[in-house]
C-alpha cells in the first residue's frame, strides 16, 4: 500500500504573517497592497510562517516607503548560510503616485501606515497589505469590545430561541 503524501509545511500562496492587533489598535481606512524587497533566506523564512508584524510600521525615508521593525528570523535549514539582520528596514515597492498619497496622508496628525499582513499572491510573490489607520483611544477600544460581546450574546440568544 502506498504511503500518503506528506503535506508541505511551507506556504506557497496565502497569508504568511498577520498583524491581528492592528485592527484592535487602529481604525483602518484604506488598504494598499505593496511589494517588498527581500533576500532569498527571508523568503524561505516567510514561507515557513515565521515572521512577526506586531511591532512593525511603515514610513517614508528619502522619498521612498520602507517597512521598519518587521521581524523575519534567519533561515537555519539551508546549507548556504546567508546572514541578514532580522529587523532590518525593507524597501516597499509602490508607484510614485502611491508614495506621494501615502506620505501626504501620514503627515496628518494621528494617521499611521500599519502593516496588516504578509501574503503570497497566486504567482508566489510576497506582498504586504498596508492599512492607513487612525489610532483608537482607550474608550473606543472598550466600545468595540462591548459591541463585539453584545453581537456574540445576541447571536447566542437567537440561536437558542429557535
Amino acid at each position: 500500500m502506498a504511503e500518503p503524501k506528506k503535506k508541505s509545511a511551507l506556504i506557497s500562496h496565502g497569508v504568511a504573517a498577520q498583524n491581528r492587533k492592528a485592527r484592535y489598535d487602529y481604525k483602518i481606512g484604506e488598504e494598499i497592497e505593496a511589494g517588498v524587497m527581500l533576500v532569498g533566506p527571508e523568503v524561505k523564512s516567510l514561507r515557513a510562517g515565521r515572521a512577526t508584524l506586531t511591532e512593525a510600521w511603515a514610513g517614508e525615508r528619502d522619498g521612498e516607503m520602507w517597512l521598519f521593525n518587521c521581524y523575519i528570523p534567519e533561515w537555519q535549514a539551508g546549507s548556504h548560510v546567508a546572514t541578514f539582520e532580522p529587523r532590518r528596514p525593507r524597501k516597499l515597492l509602490l508607484h510614485r503616485k502611491q508614495v506621494k498619497e501615502l506620505s501626504a496622508s501620514i503627515a496628518r496628525d494621528g494617521i499611521s501606515l500599519v502593516p496588516l499582513a504578509i501574503q503570497f499572491n497566486e504567482r508566489g510573490v510576497a506582498k504586504i497589505l498596508l492599512g492607513v489607520g487612525e489610532g483608537k483611544k482607550k474608550h473606543d477600544k472598550r466600545a468595540a469590545i462591548a459591541e463585539r460581546d453584545w453581537s456574540r450574546d445576541k447571536a447566542r440568544l437567537m440561536r437558542d430561541r429557535g
